[in-house]
């Protein structure tokens, strides 16, 4: 006995439905692939006709309101990292399809997935020094060899407020000092100073190698130690 009319017709809804689920899950793959050409497509949604070639501040602001940050956010910092970027606040063409296509990232959402690892970069000691150094010179103005005090204390609260016990105190000393810029060499060795010299500096050397920015930091934070087990 042959399949009943309503057995054919059974039979051909779940072909059909298995045929449109494999034809959905096929563009949804597609979907999924990075497109250099939706990338770059993005990207001009965020610059203007008249310089179609680099994303600059307004565009720098949607950007990150699209993915879900503020442009102050660190993994934004590491992101820049990533596409090779040279100034802070913008972002050109070329470097944007250089970090993205890395990340393979053409949209917000998929940026959005890759902000916890963008941030967890910076667990690894290595990659954190690479990217503080980069930071230094992605965030100086270019026409100065020195970064201002004032970036400097907003990237040095970025990249080490959570992670030096000793930050607080070494931000306070850089509001009463006389330091108006930051040098790279100051900067490459404030990180060091972080990372080996104990919150009590009894193994700081003053006769060691260290910038004399980090040597009056230390008489000075001797100074209001002594001065608060006093009063």
């Amino acid at each position: 006995m042959g399949p009943s009319e309503d057995d054919r017709h059974s039979s051909k809804r779940q072909r059909n439905t298995y045929q449109s689920s494999q034809s959905s899950r096929r563009y949804s793959k597609v979907d999924d692939a990075f497109s250099q050409k939706r990338c770059i497509a993005w990207f001009r949604e965020y610059t203007t006709p008249d310089d179609p070639d680099t994303l600059g501040p307004e565009g720098m602001e949607k950007f990150c309101e699209d993915v879900g940050v503020e442009p102050e956010n660190v993994a934004m910092l590491v992101l820049a990292y990533k596409m090779g970027a040279k100034n802070m606040g913008f972002f050109t063409q070329s470097e944007w399809l250089k970090g993205l296509t890395d990340l393979q990232c053409d949209t917000a959402g998929k940026v959005q997935c890759k902000l916890d690892y963008l941030r967890n970069l910076l667990n690894e000691s290595n990659t954190f020094k690479v990217i503080y150094r980069y930071a230094y010179d992605f965030a100086r103005d270019k026409d100065q060899r020195s970064m201002d005090i004032e970036t400097a204390k907003a990237m040095l609260q970025l990249l080490l407020g959570k992670h030096w016990p000793l930050y607080a105190q070494f931000a306070q000393f850089l509001e009463q000092s006389k330091y108006k810029v930051i040098n790279k060499d100051q900067w490459c060795n404030i990180l060091e100073f972080s990372r080996t010299i104990s919150n009590d500096l009894n193994n700081y050397d003053v006769d060691g190698a260290w910038p004399v920015m980090l040597d009056e930091f230390v008489e000075w934070l001797r100074l209001v130690r002594t001065q608060a087990t006093i009063s």
